[in-house]
């Protein structure tokens, strides 16, 4: 599976991005989604994943209330619409997916199969 994710760039604090994730996978609707992030000398944190059965999403406490997953299944492609940016939300951004995870592994970086290049947010004070 190859990922390909889109839509990082530059924002002030409050302002708002959509990123997205697009798949090469012929069953990309079997495929559990997320979205982690990496700032400069930290570790890979988990930001959002949503289900492949039901769509039922997952937030790390961080981001809820103010960022949404979504998936369309049709192109393959998996959103995540943050608002109410942050500067401490500034980060490489990465899609993952997986086929088979487990809900209690869904916020660990290591139990995910395969991973998009990343897409750099960056967000100003």
């Amino acid at each position: 599976v190859q990922l390909q994710a889109s839509g990082g760039g530059l924002v002030q604090a409050g302002g708002s991005l959509r990123l997205s994730c697009t798949a090469s996978a012929d069953s990309f609707r079997s495929y559990v989604m997320s979205w982690f992030r990496q700032a400069p000398g930290k570790e890979r944190e988990f930001v959002s994943a949503i289900k492949s059965s039901d769509s039922r999403p997952f937030y790390a406490d961080a981001v809820r209330g103010r960022f949404s997953i979504s998936r369309d299944n049709a192109k393959n492609t998996v959103f995540l619409q943050m608002n109410s940016l942050k500067p401490e939300d500034t980060a490489v951004y990465y899609c993952a997916a997986d086929r088979q995870i487990i809900n209690s592994a869904i916020r660990r970086p290591e139990h995910w199969d395969y991973w998009g290049q990343g897409t750099l947010v960056t967000v100003s004070s």
